[in-house]
């Protein structure tokens, strides 16, 4: 039987007690239906898991004795940084959703000449939250004891010029010689662009600051897909998704 993931921002150590409050206490008290005894695992992002017991459920919290600890051999390899274009909707989401599932590192959303829309200033701070708990259910769900870290929007001209990697991709429908190495770097950089595309002179300028270009093939993607097939290739290219 599957056994439940919990995330908590709380210092995790075996032996200790853990109380969990709000929508996590909900969610494992009254979704899931846990009872006193009951077995789940915990992690705060810090790369281990550790089991936990139920102790004690009353409507507003849930107390976890804290077990033995685990290192899970779930994380890539490749640190990559995903700079991706704001879509509409619950695309970005779902992006953002199946990149944490293929091991993506960090992940910056961006504005770009293309992107039609901003986020209000005041509602930045919720648009974020939302966006890191999104990652941090996608860590429960596949087995992650690292949780991403999702950046404030940016221009895209600040984070191309800020990244700093072994190597760097712009992805690009058009025709390019690129190779991807065999060597494993430890830090890659991923630019994809939104709906329509990245401008020209975005691709010009994300090439000026060491960007290659990096086609996936005939078709055009849509930027929600394209960064589940370049994680998908590059990690299948590594080794990391055996084939």
């Amino acid at each position: 039987m599957r056994i439940t993931r919990l995330y908590t921002d709380q210092p995790l150590a075996s032996g200790a007690r853990v109380l969990l409050e709000g929508s996590a206490a909900k969610h494992l008290g009254r979704v899931l239906r846990a009872r006193v005894g009951d077995t789940v695992r915990l992690f705060n992002g810090d790369g281990h898991e550790f089991t936990a017991a139920v102790a004690d459920i009353d409507k507003q919290a849930v107390s976890l004795q804290v077990g033995t600890a685990s290192t899970p051999d779930t994380e890539s390899r490749v640190y990559t940084m995903l700079g991706l274009c704001l879509s509409k909707g619950d695309r970005f989401d779902w992006a953002i959703q199946k990149a944490t599932e293929l091991g993506i590192g960090a992940i910056a959303p961006l504005y770009s000449e293309r992107v039609d829309f901003t986020i209000p200033a005041d509602r930045m701070e919720k648009r974020v939250a939302h966006w890191q708990q999104v990652v941090i259910s996608a860590c429960e769900q596949c087995g992650r004891v690292k949780v991403p870290s999702v950046a404030t929007p940016q221009a895209l001209e600040t984070w191309i010029g800020a990244a700093a990697a072994d190597q760097k991709w712009v992805l690009h429908c058009a025709d390019a010689d690129t190779r991807v190495p065999q060597a494993v770097p430890a830090r890659v950089a991923l630019l994809i662009g939104p709906e329509g595309g990245l401008a020209d002179e975005e691709i010009t300028a994300a090439r000026g600051h060491g960007f290659d270009l990096l086609p996936l093939g005939p078709r055009v993607l849509r930027t929600e897909t394209a960064p589940v097939v370049a994680l998908s290739a590059l990690g299948a290219h590594w080794g990391e998704i055996p084939l």
